[in-house]
């Protein structure tokens, strides 16, 4: 049996002990008392379902001490003549004094028995028992029923605490609901998280018993417009209240009784209870929802609120970054198309090429390189990591490659290059970004490969006639740190079939499940087993090799480029 069950119990064995044609409780909260119960006799009647602290009965009983037994008058001949119902006049049977009561605080009822329910000297609930018609009430009916309150006072307490456990238990789980389907949406494809917000938005009000509207702008008039279910848009009348100066956050505003939204709201003939959220900017426009309840409806509990904040932050957090995200993945898609890794066809060398990303989403990153084929049998060969992730990276490494490729058509020596690039480089981003570059130029007819390593792993050059791996080891500082660098070249001569492998960091710094680097000593014990076994498929063996050793866990992108020199006499 739950809480409203457990009430509806209780108001009908009271009601019957009465002989009474219904009975109601009021349960006080923080703004005032919200009906918690009805018995079924009365549960189609028209029963305020907030009441204001300090207003007429409950204030009334205050004042008193005790239960009253009070009399709704009739309206007189001008009243009904005039159409004035907005108040009626209430007789307390006790004093005979005449009360002015709002019509709409009052019960379904012409005669009944307001009981206050009290607890360390507070009342924490108000129950109405009443009878339809006007009927004659005692001294004695008073004083039952503030035996009974007495009793009920300490099983209110509890029942006002589990009811509150209850409801927050209830709003939080629709809110990780919520939250979850919205975070499904982001990463699947299908609807997108932004297409559910009107489904969630409708169940969010359908769990706070209220109505939901979406505020929009219009352009024509440039003033925010309220879209109602049913019936004409309508120019919001009042003010939101919300912070203006926090546009891009997630914000909450109560719309609470007798404010200037509220008031002009209801003027409108609208409901006019509840509160605002605002998610911020979605999709380009301002995004904001009103949960509102009819006239005299108890307004948003702490816990209704409670509910609209978490929801606010979820649809701002999770809907905005799945925009920024799909932003970044067209942008990525574009600089993906244009700085492929390429390896243009070169007579004379044999060339593959891997990258492997360390996150299954990434779509370009900071790893690239390329092989450009120049005049007269010579070839540029450019391997980098520009440091950081993403966007900026991937920008900086497209940018990069451009210059490079540039660079190498205009006849200049490697470390020139690597010279030209970090002035450009310093003056290209506006963030700190640096680079490691090898960029080296292959002369073919003589035999000789040119290199600058630019803070780069030294590369690798396998003899094809010993088997042994040689390590290039002319090094200089990184690219776009520091003014004033100075580069200088390497040289090597080659060998047919001599093949040059370069890789980035990410190969050597690549860990076990237990945290062991797999470092230059596993760099080489790869190369001298894997090479032997022919140059086909080489590079797809190296990174099975990595895959092996870091249990398909890579923790940072990996390229990996290894080139034959085919053409070059024996």
């Amino acid at each position: 049996e739950n809480i409203g069950q457990l009430l509806e119990r209780v108001l009908t064995e009271i009601s019957d002990t009465m002989e009474a044609d219904g009975a109601l409780i009021y349960l006080a909260e923080n703004d005032g008392f919200h009906l918690h119960g009805v018995t079924e006799s009365v549960s189609r009647a028209l029963s305020p379902r907030f009441v204001r602290f300090g207003h007429t009965i409950e204030k009334l009983c205050s004042d008193a001490g005790h239960a009253l037994r009070l009399r709704v008058m009739p309206p007189d001949h001008e009243d009904l003549r005039n159409g004035h119902l907005d108040f009626r006049s209430v007789v307390n049977d006790d004093t005979r004094e005449v009360y002015a009561v709002a019509a709409h605080h009052l019960p379904p009822f012409m005669s009944f028995i307001a009981v206050p329910v009290w607890f360390g000297g507070q009342i924490i609930a108000l129950i109405e028992v009443g009878w339809k018609t006007v009927h004659p009430l005692s001294s004695d009916d008073t004083r039952l029923l503030d035996s009974i309150s007495n009793y009920l006072s300490v099983q209110l307490v509890g029942a006002l605490s589990a009811m509150r456990t209850q409801r927050r238990a209830e709003l939080r789980e629709l809110s990780v609901d919520i939250r979850n389907r919205l975070l499904a949406a982001a990463n699947t494809e299908g609807k997108s998280a932004f297409e559910l917000l009107p489904e969630i938005m409708q169940e969010i009000a359908e769990a706070l018993d209220a109505v939901v509207f979406p505020v929009g702008w219009c352009e024509v008039s440039g003033k925010k417009v309220v879209h109602p279910t049913k019936g004409s848009v309508f120019e919001l009348p009042a003010d939101l209240g919300e912070d203006s100066t926090k546009e891009e956050e997630a914000q909450v505003v109560a719309v609470a009784p007798e404010s200037e939204l509220s008031e002009a709201l209801h003027a409108l003939g609208q409901p006019c209870v509840g509160a605002a959220l605002l998610a911020g900017k979605l999709e380009g426009a301002c995004r904001t929802w009103l949960f509102l309840r009819e006239y005299g409806s108890e307004p948003m509990s702490d816990i209704d609120l409670e509910l609209l904040n978490r929801v606010a932050v979820s649809v701002r957090a999770i809907v905005a970054g799945a925009e920024e995200s799909q932003q970044n993945k067209r942008i990525s898609q574009a600089l993906m198309t244009g700085m492929k890794n390429e390896l243009q066809h070169v007579d004379g060398i044999d060339a593959q090429g891997i990258y492997s990303s360390a996150t299954a989403e990434a779509f370009v990153g900071g790893d690239f390189y390329s092989l450009v084929r120049l005049s007269g049998r010579r070839a540029c060969i450019i391997m980098g990591d520009v440091s950081g992730k993403g966007i900026e990276a991937a920008s900086v490494s497209s940018a990069v490659k451009t210059a490079l490729s540039a660079y190498a058509w205009e006849g200049i020596g490697p470390a020139r290059m690597v010279a030209n690039l970090n002035e450009f480089l310093l003056g290209f981003s506006r963030v700190e970004t640096f680079a490691t570059l090898f960029v080296g130029v292959v002369d073919l007819a003589k035999g000789v490969l040119t290199y600058c390593s630019a803070g780069h792993p030294p590369a690798a050059l396998v003899r094809a006639a010993t088997g042994e791996a040689q390590l290039l080891d002319v090094q200089s500082g990184v690219v776009g740190a520091f003014q004033d660098m100075t580069y200088k070249n390497g040289y090597v001569e080659l060998h047919k079939d001599d093949i040059l492998f370069l890789y980035t960091d990410g190969t050597t710094e690549a860990r076990s499940p237990e945290g062991a680097f797999f470092g230059e000593t596993g760099l080489r014990d790869m190369v001298m087993s894997e090479v032997p076994r022919g140059f086909e498929g080489l590079l797809d063996r190296f990174l099975a090799t990595l895959d092996s050793y870091t249990g398909r866990r890579l923790e940072d992108d990996v390229a990996m480029v290894a080139l034959r020199f085919s053409g070059l006499l024996s």
